[in-house]
């Protein structure tokens, strides 16, 4: 749980406001190089891609003008299309946003290029070096550029009848179809799923992972979301749950954190979040493998930008996800257009984090292709 910790920490620096922003750390170690002239930079659409246009893509095609970037909103299937491409000797991407398992995954395959993060990264403001601003907890992989911490929550409509004066606030009110009827949204594949429901099933949260390493933990969890299923829409795009709660066509669902935030905060839609039990994870970015010296050369000068003090910090204004540097987190304040305090709104601030959980990243890195296969079976029964 050394990870919960550290993001904790950091919240409450994020309570800061007023820091002076700061130019770009240094020039990147491939200034002066030759680099290709256009990007594509795969990541997962919505507010999230919002906030990193907004935050550090933007800024930086000011500075570099002749530069075109193209984005892919595929990070979902990133493991599986980077296989694709690799197998048809074809690859189209050259940085691409993945959740911490993913790059995990795509390291392990070699579909992923490992990279010295202070080769990758600026310092700290203070010349601290990448490595340590950002901390071991956050370096998972040695394919991982950290961006973001973030979580797995759930938003509930606030104007639902049938539920009268009750307010869901527990995880296994979703279980729950008497007190809080109506259609729920999950998303469709076993990560979270299997632990919430092991959670409602009367499993200790550090005996989920070693439950769900054999056939009877996996059929209990999946017994336990049967409970449900009927009642139960499959997500499989970040903006399906929150368009799902705003149209009113489930009253419960799933979702990232970031994306419910726009829901409530930005959209004013009759939406609150309950974050008992979240879900905390890290997105960060990869480099294929396989990319030209001039496409590398690129995709590193923008990372040396994009993953500064400064722009990490930049994000947070946009979206309520945690910088995943230190030296980033004093520097987030408001809202960076609404003027509205980020810090109630983080997945790490103190009051939303009494009961969360941190995803064992490596465990799913292993696990992942035979529970998808699994998960996918039991959906279509």
């Amino acid at each position: 749980m050394k990870l919960k910790t550290t993001l904790l920490t950091s919240a409450a620096l994020c309570v800061a406001t007023g820091a002076v922003a700061q130019e770009q750390a240094s020039e990147s170690p491939v200034a002066g190089e030759p680099m290709a002239d256009e990007m594509t930079i795969v990541s997962w659409g919505g507010a999230y891609q919002d906030s990193q246009l907004k935050a550090y893509v933007e800024p930086y095609l000011e500075m570099n003008p002749d530069v075109s970037v193209t984005w892919d909103e595929s990070s979902a299937e990133a493991v599986a299309q980077l296989r694709a491409m690799n197998e048809a000797n074809n690859l189209t991407w050259d940085l691409v946003d993945v959740t911490a398992a993913d790059a995990m995954r795509l390291c392990d395959e070699g579909l992923a290029m490992e990279v010295d993060i202070d080769d990758i990264a600026a310092p700290a403001p203070d010349g601290t070096e990448a490595s340590e601003d950002f901390g071991e907890e956050m370096l998972v992989s040695d394919c991982f550029i950290p961006q973001i911490a973030y979580s797995y929550t759930f938003g509930y409509r606030t104007d639902v009848e049938e539920w009268g004066d009750e307010v869901p606030t527990e995880i296994c009110d979703i279980f729950d179809l008497e007190t809080f009827p109506g259609q729920r949204s999950l998303e469709k594949r076993p990560i979270n799923n299997l632990e919430w429901a092991l959670m409602c099933d009367g499993v200790p949260q550090d005996e989920i992972y070693e439950t769900l390493e054999t056939d009877e933990g996996v059929d209990r969890a999946l017994a336990k979301l049967d409970t449900i299923k009927d009642q139960t829409v499959w997500w499989t795009s970040g903006a399906d749950t929150p368009q799902l709660l705003a149209d009113g066509e489930v009253v419960f669902g799933s979702s990232y954190n970031g994306r419910l935030f726009s829901l409530i905060v930005e959209q004013d839609q009759p939406v609150a979040m309950m974050w008992d039990a979240q879900s905390y994870d890290l997105d960060g970015w990869v480099i294929p493998e396989g990319l030209t010296e001039e496409e590398e050369n690129r995709v590193r000068d923008f990372l040396w930008f994009a993953t500064d003090t400064q722009r990490l910090a930049d994000q947070a204004k946009y979206i309520s996800y945690g910088p995943a540097r230190a030296s980033s987190a004093p520097m987030v304040g408001e809202h960076a257009e609404l003027g509205v305090d980020m810090a109630p709104h983080m997945p790490t601030n103190p009051d939303n984090a009494s009961n969360a959980f941190v995803q064992n990243y490596e465990w799913w890195a292993d696990y992942r292709d035979d529970l998808d296969s699994r998960f996918q079976s039991w959906l279509a029964q």
